[in-house]
């Protein structure tokens, strides 16, 4: 049986480069892990974030949401705004409360500016299901109205009218000039939710608009301030 070689010592050089490797290794794991953590979604991180904009309170108020609406690169009447408060379900326009902000953000899984810039595009994808449009729709009105009152009072509702229907039902402009010169002071959830089903029924040149339907005073009226303007 030949004799065993002995192992030649590890050179200077050997041990340098198989330390290089395992330093590699390390940081490659540990750049790994970091990375996972901040990925992962932390509840503490998000309470952080919120007393950013909320200060001392718990509640972001107007000066704080213009900052907030700053940092994610969206002007405040965005529609997206309206959207990421319907998905923290917040009560009241201009403010989002410690309880909205944390179960909110937990649904959307952000805890960092950073994270819910790169939500807004899934948030505004929202709109183009026609379910999920006709919830924040809805949502929009008892979101606008100032709580004692059971109705939106008319410039409020044309704004978010505006907001919701502007880009997308091609009569909101001539149905926009109705509410100006009409009696209005204000429109009720019924009205609200009318006007919705009309945009999305009707046809553009209302030929099967049924007068005898069920259809609020209101768009009565529009359609025909709207034939009489057509005919004059």
């Amino acid at each position: 049986m030949p004799p065993r070689k002995k192992r030649r010592p590890a050179s200077g050089d050997d041990l340098s480069a198989k330390k290089s490797r395992h330093d590699s290794m390390y940081r490659k794991y540990d750049t790994t892990r970091i990375k996972t953590e901040e990925e992962a979604f932390s509840s503490k991180r998000c309470l952080e974030w919120f007393y950013e904009y909320a200060g001392t309170d718990d509640v972001v108020g107007p000066e704080g949401m213009e900052k907030f609406c700053e940092d994610i690169g969206v002007e405040p009447e965005n529609v997206v705004m309206l959207v990421l408060a319907w998905k923290l379900d917040a009560q009241n326009m201009g403010y989002f409360t410690l309880q909205e902000w944390l179960k909110g953000m937990t649904s959307l899984q952000c805890d960092t500016t950073e994270k819910l810039r790169n939500t807004l595009d899934y948030l505004r994808s929202l709109l183009n299901d026609s379910t999920n449009f006709k919830l924040i729709y809805r949502y929009a009105f008892d979101f606008a109205r100032e709580k004692d009152q059971r109705s939106l009072d008319i410039n409020t509702a044309k704004c978010m009218l505006g907001l919701l229907l502007g880009k997308i039902w091609p009569l909101f402009p001539v149905f926009h000039q109705f509410l100006e010169q009409s009696k209005y002071k204000v429109i009720n959830k019924d009205q609200w939710c009318n006007v919705l089903e009309f945009s999305r029924t009707i046809n553009l040149d209302l030929s099967n608009y049924d007068e005898d339907g069920a259809w609020p005073v209101l768009l009565d009226e529009f359609v025909e301030w709207y034939k009489d303007k057509q005919m004059s």
